[in-house]
């Protein structure tokens, strides 16, 4: 803070007291210096306070992996509705196959002087990926949580699934159904949430080999089945509900019926899971708890509190339909 106010003051030739008594919004200050103060922050790149930014105090960025996967909107209009209601606008930044990356969004959100943002599910969710935006909203001081767990030391306040919970809720009703041989399509080996997820099945079956990694995406749940139906598992718990649906087509495609032969649980319970053929038995995240525990971090952290490093962790639950049924009394021949 004491070098921001030295150096301001220096770029508009003006005490840090002047300086320090705009930043604060305090009476007794000309209109052009207080006009100078604020550009010579934006020259140098020093954020704003919120209570200064005019309109553009009013907005806040969310930014979103993509929208194909229901549960992404579904996170969307629970924030956006929030942020309404206590007089923010949302500006949605959906990542797309073109090239607009997070980053990209980090920039175009930090040069507009937004309050605050968003971001779900992005690059603080992979251990191997580019965490250098995560440090530059550090740096900037611009209020930020994250939606679902994030690498570690990121120095910003997530509120996120409890993945290791929705593994065990998943696993022990296969087990209650009698499947013995219960396999788990996991996403990307270095993915948060699937780290976490695959810990608490070796907890559950230590020594099992039936993992498999996938994206998230039905092709891809579709290629990872493979392995775990030519292993002879009849459950199998899935990070995705579009990995589920691979793996449903997988099965169907060997002759298998679900859950006849195969039991299939997906993870997320997005809108459109009651209307598949058959309706997915899945895990559901607390979207509409998330989304505002979210947005109430955001704006404690407007109203000035320290962003913090906590967790917020929200129990989900498992929706039972009709991907899942007893373990076979054979194993399926495959």
């Amino acid at each position: 803070m004491a070098r921001r106010l030295a150096e301001v003051a220096k770029h508009v030739g003006v005490s840090q007291a002047t300086v320090s008594r705009v930043l604060n919004d305090k009476p007794g200050i000309s209109v052009a210096t207080r006009a100078a103060v604020l550009t010579a922050l934006d020259v140098l790149g020093y954020e704003r306070p919120a209570k200064l930014r005019g309109d553009r105090a009013r907005l806040v960025g969310l930014i979103l992996p993509e929208m194909q996967n229901p549960i992404f909107p579904a996170f969307a209009e629970v924030v956006a509705g929030a942020l309404a209601k206590r007089g923010l606008s949302p500006v949605l930044c959906p990542r797309t196959v073109d090239g607009v990356s997070e980053a990209d969004y980090l920039t175009l959100l930090l040069d507009q002087h937004v309050s605050g943002v968003i971001l779900a599910s992005g690059n603080y969710q992979y251990a191997h990926a580019d965490h250098t935006p995560y440090a530059v909203i550090r740096d900037r001081s611009l209020p930020a949580v994250l939606l679902n767990a994030a690498v570690p030391g990121l120095g910003l306040p997530r509120v996120s699934t409890d993945d290791d919970h929705a593994l065990e809720q998943a696993y022990r009703h296969l087990v209650a159904l009698g499947h013995q041989r219960i396999g788990l399509i996991a996403g990307p080996s270095d993915h948060v949430p699937s780290v976490r997820k695959i810990s608490a099945y070796r907890r559950l079956n230590p020594g099992a080999g039936l993992i498999a990694y996938a994206g998230f995406s039905m092709e891809e749940g579709h290629a990872a089945a493979q392995s775990l139906l030519d292993a002879g598992a009849t459950g199998i718990v899935c990070a995705s509900d579009a990995i589920a649906l691979g793996v449903i087509r997988a099965a169907r495609r060997r002759g298998l019926s679900t859950p006849a032969d195969v039991s299939v649980i997906g993870c997320d319970d997005s809108s459109l899971m009651t209307y598949t053929d058959p309706p997915l038995t899945t895990i559901r995240q607390p979207v509409l708890a998330m989304g505002e525990a979210a947005v109430a971090l955001l704006l404690g952290q407007l109203d000035g509190a320290p962003p913090g490093d906590d967790e917020l962790l929200f129990e989900p639950e498992l929706v039972v339909r009709e991907t899942t049924g007893p373990a076979p009394q054979r194993s399926p021949s495959f």
